[in-house]
């Protein structure tokens, strides 16, 4: 299983993280956020794979941040259609961007519908289960994972939305099903204000994860 760690904004702290070596770690490029990223990204070890975070955003503007960024992984945290997905990938094969990750995001409540994943199944790499909340996400709130015991798919999912310390066996327990959990993605739990974030409770995270 691997981590993300999302929402970073300051590049002392970013490279701080980096020293922890998650799998990726997520920039938000959605302007209303309050971990809004608008700086540059510093030099990461190349096993990180930068993520671009973005709601509701245009194709064009996702490919120009891609790229300023040299970014390997996109979250579509928004509304964003089956269509718009095919015509990203369109876009990023027009950019020679074809190795970019596209991770779509569904906000989840105890009356989520699966069935509105099926069209999303070939359009994306991976889905990102967070908790459906007044905001596209660090609402700070967990949902109930025992909605993901009725998941159809195979597809590898990112799971999201409050996960702390506190939440270290619930994701010792639900690795131990047979659901494909491919991420855990942490964020506002860790934090010591929005976008910066607790190395040491992250390295302790790590810990009791054995990650």
């Amino acid at each position: 299983m691997k981590l993300k760690i999302c929402g970073m904004k300051y590049p002392e702290n970013i490279l701080e993280v980096a020293q922890l070596k998650p799998d990726y770690m997520g920039f938000i490029f959605w302007e209303k956020s309050s971990r809004y990223f608008d700086g540059q990204i510093p030099e990461l070890p190349k096993s990180i794979k930068k993520t671009g975070v973005f709601v509701n955003e245009s194709i064009a503007n996702i490919i120009e941040i891609i790229i300023k960024n040299n970014l390997q992984a996109v979250q579509l945290h928004g509304k964003e259609s089956v269509d718009f997905c095919l015509n990203l990938k369109s876009e990023l094969n027009l950019h020679n961007q074809t190795e970019i990750e596209i991770i779509k995001v569904f906000s989840v409540a105890d009356d989520f519908d699966f069935e509105r994943l099926k069209p999303f199944e070939n359009v994306c790499d991976y889905f990102l289960f967070d908790t459906k909340g007044k905001l596209p996400g660090g609402n700070g709130t967990t949902f109930d994972w025992n909605v993901l015991k009725h998941y159809p798919s195979s597809k590898p999912f990112f799971l999201s939305g409050g996960i702390g310390l506190e939440e270290a066996q619930a994701v010792h327990d639900i690795l131990k099903t047979n659901l494909p959990v491919y991420a855990i993605d942490v964020n506002s739990k860790f934090e010591i204000e929005p976008g910066l974030k607790n190395a040491k409770l992250l390295r302790a995270f790590q810990h009791n994860l054995a990650l």
